[in-house]
């Protein structure tokens, strides 16, 4: 199994970042480079506990649908989505918010598992798991510039 661990800093409220973080409408603005969008489940506005997503992307030059559940939800602390039909073995991807020293504290852990054995582990190794790491800094970057400019 695969783990990506990020922090970022944001000088934002944490009702602002959690919301941000699970906005529909920001995700897709946020991976434009991948053309995603949402097409079924929650199509738009704030995704909450039990609801569902499906995603359409163009990743490595194929577009992919990831569909995915909120099954942990406490705002503004925290969220957890996990994969319910995808290409992955294993998907899940956990959200914490706090709130320390004026600041806000993001933190994404993103655990996945490949499918395909030795080939699963080489793609993820040669090419996913800094895919799925740029992609998450990139959306992270744009939450934290979209907060700070714009406090609630």
């Amino acid at each position: 199994m695969t783990t990506i661990e990020l922090h970022t800093t944001i000088d934002a409220s944490l009702i602002e970042v959690f919301d941000l973080s699970r906005s529909i409408d920001f995700h897709m603005k946020s991976a434009s480079k991948t053309k995603e969008r949402a097409i079924a489940g929650r199509i738009t506005g704030l995704i909450g506990f039990g609801e569902t997503v499906t995603w359409r992307g163009k990743h490595f030059g194929i577009f992919l649908e990831h569909t995915s559940k909120i099954i942990d939800y406490e705002r503004p602390h925290k969220f957890t989505d996990i994969m319910i039909k995808d290409h992955f073995k294993y998907f899940c991807h956990q959200h914490f918010f706090k709130h320390e020293q004026e600041k806000t504290i993001m933190t994404d852990v993103l655990k996945y598992r490949t499918p395909y054995g030795f080939f699963g582990n080489l793609f993820d190794h040669a090419l996913l798991r800094r895919h799925l790491t740029r992609f998450l800094q990139h959306r992270n970057e744009l939450i934290k510039i979209t907060a700070e400019k714009h406090p609630v």
